[in-house]
């Protein structure tokens, strides 16, 4: 009795969760949906939701960490920031006044760097002279910034959620608004695109060496996985922090930034998607009158670098004061392999949640992990990437120990399949939390763009339904076989040490 329970409690979850996912009437969607290519390349989406009178604004840009240049890893995060620092009308009290102490910033900082490069055979008095020098430029400069200008706008407007984000793939700049501020938003976003104005960029270095320090230096958990990921990479960006190096943070000048923005923040590499309470043809319009005016250029060319096949295990060991933790990585795919929906299926199986298998197994049942996980598509995935499993051992046990059983379950993969009913609660918790994820306009804002960028038409979001729907117990089984071997796997230990 007790297990015909846990059967039929189970199979209520998954019609539960299919409800909610069919319960979705994607048909609808497509149709509210419009489109607009302006002739200098850049795309706009547009999703009608007149529920409330809001809409929520997605500036997608196709750059990330993986572009970032030689001896400047972190530019695509850095440029970002640049983004929040306003424009030639935004952000200044005498934009003649300060665009002259920028350039005395930046004649300095030239003369300083060079020195500084030359290591052991720098003049020290030189190198005195001229920090002091730097110092004072960049407080002359910044005597005519306006903090937050940009910012301060919006929320005066009713803008909410004003953020952005830099992946290894892309940035995203978002913020939801009234409707009614269509038109400010087109002015002022356009305009922080078309006339940045790169201040206080000597000053933020310092702000994202600090972010680096915390996020990174300061973690022990994610100096190991930095260093897995430097480890499984021998050949692409992927291997490198999108945060970047602090040598390389520390050295960004201002001219390399403009050019960056130069090469990547060009119409045809950027995508508008906007959801809400807005008409598509005053969108495109306005999208005209605003965005028009942007010079057109050739999208950048993707990244050249291929990942050679791994050839056999490789490991990484960190010592720190501080809790152990295990983790391994295997090769796999992007996310537009045909590969991709299994990946996730056995990510989802293994190691999403508190049902998860080896959560009820280490966790729960041997009580030799504290927490476990397992996920795809890291650092990126518009790239062959990496899946993880990782552990925090609970007091008293060892990395030793998890990685036995993680192996052990990933091994019984191979050998047998995964039951058709369990199949199909991994499809379900899929469908339904993809669904989920559109119910917000700023979500659906998202994965339109996304779609656009990785797929090439943000239709193919009304298609992952039935990439989720095809995996079948023997495509685990294959692919298990396929990428989660010991020569395609990177193994990262933190060790605990007596502080």
């Amino acid at each position: 009795m007790k297990r015909k329970s846990i059967w039929l409690n189970a199979f209520i979850g998954v019609m539960l969760l299919t409800t909610v996912a069919f319960g979705f009437d994607f048909t609808r969607l497509e149709k509210s949906i419009s489109e607009h290519t302006l002739d200098n390349g850049l795309k706009i989406i547009v999703m009608e939701r007149h529920d409330a009178p809001v809409a929520s604004f997605v500036t997608f840009v196709n750059v990330g960490g993986v572009d970032d240049p030689k001896e400047y890893s972190g530019m695509a995060h850095m440029f970002e920031h640049m983004a929040f620092k306003g424009t030639t009308t935004l952000g200044t009290t005498d934009l003649d006044a300060e665009l002259k102490a920028m350039a005395v910033e930046d004649s300095i900082w030239a003369l300083l760097r060079v020195e500084r490069k030359k290591g052991l055979l720098a003049d020290s008095v030189k190198l005195a002279e001229l920090e002091k020098a730097f110092d004072e430029a960049i407080e002359a400069a910044n005597q005519y910034v306006v903090d937050n200008a940009f910012d301060h706008i919006l929320e005066r407007e009713g803008g909410v959620g004003i953020n952005a984000g830099t992946g290894k793939d892309q940035t995203s700049y978002i913020i939801s608004l009234p409707s009614n501020k269509l038109e400010l938003w087109m002015a002022m976003e356009s305009e922080r695109f078309i006339n940045p104005v790169l201040r206080q960029m000597y000053r933020e270095r310092d702000v994202i060496g600090e972010e680096r320090r915390q996020t990174l230096e300061n973690n022990p958990i994610m100096r190991t996985i930095d260093a897995m990921a430097s480890t499984a990479y021998s050949a692409h960006p992927y291997g490198i922090p999108i945060v970047g190096h602090m040598s390389d943070i520390m050295n960004y000048n201002r001219k390399t930034a403009a050019e960056f923005y130069a090469k990547y923040y060009i119409p045809s590499n950027m995508i508008l998607s906007i959801v809400g309470d807005v008409k598509p043809k005053q969108v495109f319009k306005l999208a005209e009158k605003y965005w028009g005016k942007i010079p057109s250029g050739p999208r950048p060319e993707p990244i050249a670098t291929i990942e050679p096949p791994q050839k056999g295990e490789k490991t990484v060991s960190l010592s720190d004061p501080a809790q152990p933790f295990f983790a391994v990585a295997y090769h796999v795919p992007q996310a537009t392999h045909p590969d991709w929906p299994v990946i996730e299926a056995i990510a989802d199986y293994l190691g999403s949640g508190r049902t998860s298998l080896l959560y009820k197994n280490l966790v729960k049942e041997k009580k030799i992990a504290a927490n476990v996980g397992v996920f795809a598509g890291w650092p990126g995935s518009k790239y062959p990437c990496l899946a993880i499993a990782y552990a925090m051992p609970a007091t008293g046990h060892t990395n030793e120990e998890c990685q036995e059983q993680i192996f052990a379950e990933i091994e019984r993969l191979k050998e047998e399949l995964i039951p058709e009913e369990e199949v199909d609660k991994i499809k379900a918790r899929a469908k339904a939390g993809f669904v989920n994820g559109l119910r917000s306009n700023l979500g659906m804002a998202g994965q339109l763009a996304y779609y656009e960028n990785a797929w090439g038409s943000w239709r193919e979001m009304f298609r992952e339904l039935d990439r989720i729907n095809s995996v079948t117990p023997e495509d685990i089984q294959r692919v298990a076989k396929t990428y989660f071997t010991e020569e395609n796997r990177t193994v990262a230990r933190l060790n605990t040490i007596e502080g």
